[in-house]
Formats: C-alpha cells, structure tokens, sequence
C-alpha cells in the first residue's frame, strides 16, 4: 500500500504542481469537473492503448485519441447523451482543448462520434485501459478484501424472446426410471466452470437484453430490462473487475469467472460475497485460489436453520459478542459504495446505447473514470 500512495503521490505532485498551472495558464481558471477530467486522464493514459496516427487507404479519419477523451469527458461530466456532449464541447472550449481540439471547426459531427465508439466497443478499449490501470497499480501489493455483487442496468432496448424449455423432440422421460436404468443428471454451470477457461467461461454467459427481478431492501420484487453488471471492489472502493451479463442471470453463475479474473489482476486474502453466493462450488474455487470465502449463510427453505440463526444473532448481540468474521463481512458495503458511485456520477444510469458489447463499453468508460478518480483519492 505504501508503494502505491508513493506512486499515485508523485503523479498527483506532477498533476497539481505543474500540469494544473500551465494548463490555467493556457485556458484560465478550470472548474473542479475539468480538474477532476484533467486528473483521470493523466492517470490512464489513453494515448497508450489508442493509435492516433493513419496508415489505410481512403479518407483519413477523425483524431480518435480525442474522441476516446471526449468520451471520457462524457461520464466525468455524467452527461446523458452524445448529443449533449457535443453540444458541451461547442460550447465550452477549455473542455474541447482539454480533450485535444483546439478550434471549433475540429470537432467531428455526431455521426463520427458514433461510428468511434463502434470501434471501441469492438476493441474493448476501455475494459483493456481498466485492465492496465488496475495491473500498472495494484502488482505489487496483497489486498486485504474483495467485495463481489451485481447490480442492475437498465436499457433502452427490447428484451430478448424467452425461449422454450426444451426443444422438440428432446423431451425428457417422465416418471420413476425403470429397474435397472441410471438417469446421469446434466451438470450445472457451476459444475462445467471448473474445467473451463476464464475465455471459455465469459462465452458461456449470457449477454442480450432480457428481464431481470430481483428483491429490494424492503423485501419487494422488482423488475427492469436491460442487464446486470458483476464487480469485484477493492477496501479502497477501486473497481478491479467487471463483467456484464443478462439480467436475468443469477449471481452465483458469474462468481467463478470474475474471482478468476480478478485472481489474475490483484492478490486478495478474503472473498466477500452475500447469500446468493452460498454455493459449495464457489467456496471450493475461492479456497483453490487460496483466499478465505466469507458467504452470508443462505437458510434457502430451512425454517430451523433460519430460526437458529436468528437466536444465535440475538444471543451474540446480548452478551455483546461481535464475530471477527461479521467484522469483515460488514466491510462488503464498499462494492455498493462503487455501485452508487457509478450511477449517480459516472454515466451508469444513462445507457442509451444498443447490444451488450456497447453498453458494456459505456460502462466500462465510467469505471475507468471512477477508479482513476478514486486512486487519486488516496492522496488527496
């Protein structure tokens, strides 16, 4: 931790010492939305991930390093469409130069901004800068805890035709089986997941648009259409993973692949996870990968199970007993903390766009700003 605040310190002495007056210099007093997209930017380095230069035949295109910022500058400002962010850039200019537009005549039409971002989420772009921001950051440190859950993302789109449960001519035999005869039971998805790559896992998951339900606070059901995005938190609330998927998937289909794929990113000791994850195939891999499982116990049907819970908490909050284990677990509110940071100030109550691979960019444009920004948190 202390090689990353060293880090993070000396491109924050850099940002605030010497980016910040030259650039008042150049464009005068910078509110602190332009200082905040000033900062993310330092800290990603999209120049890095995106060619700026032209190598094909044809019309040359528009600068897409600056589109890429522009974008960015789209979920730092939480602005709910493209047409609004153009119409942000028109107007005000310090924000068009910061993005790397230094006339108004520049400025490329809504139409280019369209097809770029087309390009992006064919190239994954902001989930391949999220993945080296996270790399570049935490490889050398042991994080203490990581906070899994999902949360809903509602679209503008048709939800995907429910398809039949089974198709013709493959019914299922009905009934006792026969003296004699052995129905072997097809495996889950939990089941395949432990021969599979994290490739092969992703590709199983569901993507489209459907319709997803789910419990509030309050204990009543609710519906939206769209999908549902998985995240792995940091104590430090820092996004380290991220998978979108239908959302009508549970959450206990996406565990195994997003702790392998933030097993490869970070080194964490314990895995925090709620009810829902309380399946014996997930607690195996996360022991595998040598972290501790910390699951909210589910009680399912189980009256009695779920009445000698009940007493065992009233009996610890009576002798004021308070289990190291619940301590930690309390610590799971950070990924909802990334959760509500991420709609209310970083574009993830403003999808407008169309199909998973580009509402997954959308969003994955809003977790890099989010984590960039919390990073810097740490310093300041």
């Amino acid at each position: 931790m202390n090689h990353l605040r060293e880090s993070l310190s000396q491109s924050w002495h850099n940002i605030q010492g010497s980016l910040f007056p030259w650039l008042q210099e150049e464009l005068g007093l910078l509110t602190r939305r332009q200082q905040l997209l000033v900062t993310i930017l330092e800290v990603i380095r999209m120049d890095e991930h995106l060619a700026n230069g032209y190598g094909g035949a044809g019309r040359p295109l528009k600068n897409r390093v600056a589109i890429a910022r522009a974008f960015v500058a789209k979920m730092t400002f939480n602005l709910p469409t493209t047409r609004a962010l153009i119409d942000r850039l028109e107007s005000d200019i310090k924000t068009r130069r910061i993005c790397g537009w230094e006339r108004l005549d520049e400025l490329p039409g809504e139409s280019t901004f369209s097809r770029a971002f087309a390009e992006y989420s064919e190239q994954a772009l902001p989930q391949r800068i999220h993945e080296a921001l996270i790399l570049n950051t935490h490889k050398e440190l042991i994080v203490g805890h990581i906070s899994r859950d999902s949360t809903a993302i509602t679209a503008r789109e048709n939800p995907e035709a429910k398809k039949t449960a089974e198709p013709p001519g493959a019914k299922k035999k009905r009934g006792r089986p026969k003296k004699g005869e052995e129905r072997i039971p097809e495996p889950t998805r939990l089941q395949k997941q432990s021969g599979m790559s994290l490739e092969e896992m992703l590709n199983d998951l569901p993507g489209k648009c459907n319709v997803g339900t789910k419990k509030n606070s309050k204990g009543y059901k609710e519906s939206w259409t769209g999908y549902k995005l998985h995240i792995d938190a940091t104590d430090g609330q820092i996004p380290v993973s991220c998978i979108l998927t239908s959302a009508s998937l549970h959450d206990s289909q996406v565990a195994i692949p997003l702790a392998t794929q933030t097993h490869q990113r970070v080194t964490n000791l314990y895995d925090l996870m709620d009810a829902a994850y309380d399946v014996s195939e997930i607690k195996a891999h996360s022991e595998s990968l040598g972290h501790v499982p910390i699951i909210d116990i589910n009680p399912r049907r189980d009256t009695a199970l779920k009445k000698e819970l009940q007493e065992e908490a009233q009996r610890q909050y009576r002798a004021g007993f308070v289990c190291p284990t619940d301590q930690r677990y309390h610590t799971r509110s950070t990924v909802e903390r990334v959760n509500g940071r991420l709609k209310d100030e970083f574009g993830g109550r403003m999808v407008r766009v169309r199909g998973h691979a580009k509402v997954a960019c959308h969003l994955m444009f809003g977790i890099v700003a989010l984590t960039a920004d919390q990073l810097m948190r740490f310093v300041t």
